[in-house]
């Protein structure tokens, strides 16, 4: 009766570690996404595309976003004549998370 008493316990305590383990690195890999950074630098990336000059601006915000945060960023704008669309392609990488977006505006 020991035996079986002890045995319950060693796999109680064992399963009561996993799921901590389980619990802290989902926890991490949420802290790891930099949502805000990407919002701030999409937010940058379609305002530029109102400017005359968009590729110094562009060229702006990629030198920027490499020296203050250590971010890949690139992206390319494209407007069609035709359906009076512009359509973006933004990319991000941080070296933990790569972001691909495409954004189109009417």
């Amino acid at each position: 009766m020991g035996f079986l008493v002890s045995f319950s316990f060693f796999f109680l305590a064992l399963v009561i570690n996993q799921s901590t383990v389980v619990g802290q690195t989902t926890a991490e890999s949420v802290i790891e996404f930099p949502k805000n950074d990407i919002r701030d630098v999409r937010g940058a990336m379609i305002s530029s595309g109102n400017f005359t000059n968009f590729n110094v601006v562009r060229s702006d915000i990629v030198t920027i976003s490499m020296r203050r945060k250590n971010e890949i960023v690139n992206y390319n704008s494209h407007h069609i004549e035709k359906d009076n669309h512009t359509i973006m392609n933004i990319y991000y990488n941080n070296g933990v998370t790569e972001f691909n977006e495409t954004w189109t505006a009417l």
